[in-house]
């Protein structure tokens, strides 16, 4: 029980300590003369060594630019849970569920899974060229979207 009192009145004697020393105020030193113009212009730099602040023609190196085969082996481990460049069915089914509201073809809001996986089902077969029900890197490249036109400004 002292501990907790003990401890109490120290926390409080903090308190108190911090409160003065944070509502105190900040003197400025009365009897410092300001820095003389001399001093200032004997410290300045030299123009001659300042850096260049007009890059004129100068460029910098150009941003990297991301690759198809990048691109496309990112869109591969979206699927790929489990890293082992395979894509399985449950697997690319998993990740489908954004695509489950497309495919509501009366705007019901009444579609089982049943009818969502057979869509996915078929892609995915469609896809799986040799039959091993695994897509490979190369496989699953053809099920790549296709890429949509993009729209100029209509202003």
């Amino acid at each position: 029980m002292s501990r907790i009192v003990l401890g109490a009145v120290i926390a409080l004697l903090f308190a108190g300590v911090g409160m003065f020393w944070w509502q105190g105020p900040a003197e400025v030193e009365a009897a410092a003369p300001p820095p003389s113009v001399l001093a200032l212009a004997a410290d300045a730099p030299d123009p001659a060594s300042l850096p260049i602040t007009d890059p004129g023609d100068m460029e910098g190196p150009a941003p990297p630019e991301a690759s198809e085969l990048t691109k496309e082996q990112r869109r591969f481990f979206r699927y790929d849970r489990n890293r082992d460049w395979r894509i399985t069915r449950s697997e690319m089914l998993s990740t489908r569920s954004d695509a489950f509201r497309k495919l509501d073809k009366d705007g019901n809001n009444l579609l089982t899974f049943e009818e969502w996986a057979v869509t996915t089902v078929e892609k995915f077969e469609g896809a799986d060229a040799n039959g091993d029900r695994e897509l490979s890197p190369g496989e699953f490249a053809t099920t790549k979207p296709k890429p949509s036109k993009s729209r100029r400004c209509a202003c």
